[in-house]
């Protein structure tokens, strides 16, 4: 029993090298730039929102304080994973330590998975305002809002702790070398030379558990405000309220889109679509939300709107008063 804890020890790397995107390696300088430029744009722009929501008195409000969660989500998961990428494309800077990595793999999981219980929030918001305008502060307090908030983040902590104990257990005799530009869970689980197939079954136990209950959520919320708005009696009405909705649902089309295109070539196109390709969607994922959440919200939504150019407006004269 010694002797098996010892070898398992010595089959423990002290690093791994992220290898970036397999094939692409000689445009690593160039695919960096669009890589930098939107990691730049979701910082500043989630910043940004986390600011108005903080300092707005307007923006106090069970909507955009959801939408703050969504924000400081998407900050983790991007800087958790882009900053160690343009490393590796510039400066070549591939090795990571183990438990550097189980870390990183930690919080990319832990906080996908928080962001799709934010969106599957922000549905039955939606829900809630629309369907009971007249109770809507009485339903989502600020009490109800940070208990559904903790209870989404310990969701994913629980779910995804299991994840680093499964993947430090495993024994790796294959090299050390990750055909990525960060720790994906089954990526690092492949280098293992014993049995991966309950880190398998675990993983997608828990896709379905989050994504699957996430989605069926938002499905039957968007169901059930259809119904309400259709039963509108004036256009413009019926207009208004589903335009609440609108950047709503470009936030789950930017999150769901590369999640379901990865999930389902993984298991049904590996052996057609290049890994280079299975690489820059899985970085999509975690880089395109983060980048496009405030955009969107800053285009769509009308309060954001009249709290940016109400800003602008007096640092313009603030500007020109000190000038004259």
């Amino acid at each position: 029993m010694i002797m098996l804890i010892l070898n398992q020890t010595d089959l423990t790397p002290a690093s791994f090298i992220l290898n970036g995107i397999p094939g692409l390696e000689d445009m690593h300088i160039w695919i960096s730039f669009p890589f930098c430029s939107m990691y730049v744009v979701a910082v500043v722009g989630n910043c940004g929102l986390l600011y108005l929501i903080r300092y707005e008195d307007s923006l106090h409000r069970p909507m955009y304080y959801f939408l703050a969660m969504l924000s400081l989500t998407d900050l983790v998961i991007c800087s958790s994973t882009i900053p160690k990428a343009l490393c590796i494309f510039w400066f070549h800077l591939k090795e990571i330590g183990f438990d550097e990595c189980l870390v990183q793999m930690f919080f990319i999981h832990t906080f996908t998975g928080m962001e799709s219980g934010v969106l599957m929030l922000m549905a039955l918001d939606r829900y809630v305002a629309i369907c009971y305008p007249l109770r809507y502060s009485v339903i989502l307090t600020n009490d109800v809002i940070g208990k559904v908030g903790l209870a989404t983040f310990l969701r994913g902590v629980l779910l995804i702790t299991p994840f680093t104990f499964l993947t430090k257990r495993l024994p790796y005799c294959r090299g050390n070398v990750i055909p990525h530009t960060y720790c994906d869970h089954m990526s690092v689980a492949k280098l293992s030379c014993g049995n991966v197939k309950v880190n398998a079954i675990y993983g997608l136990m828990v896709a379905l558990l989050i994504g699957g209950f996430d989605i069926l959520c938002i499905t039957v919320s968007y169901t059930m405000i259809l119904r309400a708005v259709v039963s509108l009696s004036s256009a413009d009405a019926r207009q208004k309220a589903f335009s609440t909705c609108t950047a709503h649902i470009c936030a789950i089309v930017f999150s769901y889109s590369p999640a379901f295109f990865s999930f389902f070539s993984h298991r049904f196109g590996g052996h057609t679509i290049p890994p280079s390709c299975h690489i820059i969607v899985a970085n999509i994922y975690l880089l395109l939300p983060p980048t496009m959440n405030p955009i969107v919200y800053g285009v769509k939504t009308k309060q954001i709107r009249d709290c940016v150019m109400r800003i602008l407006s007096g640092f313009k004269e603030t500007k020109s008063h000190n000038i004259k």
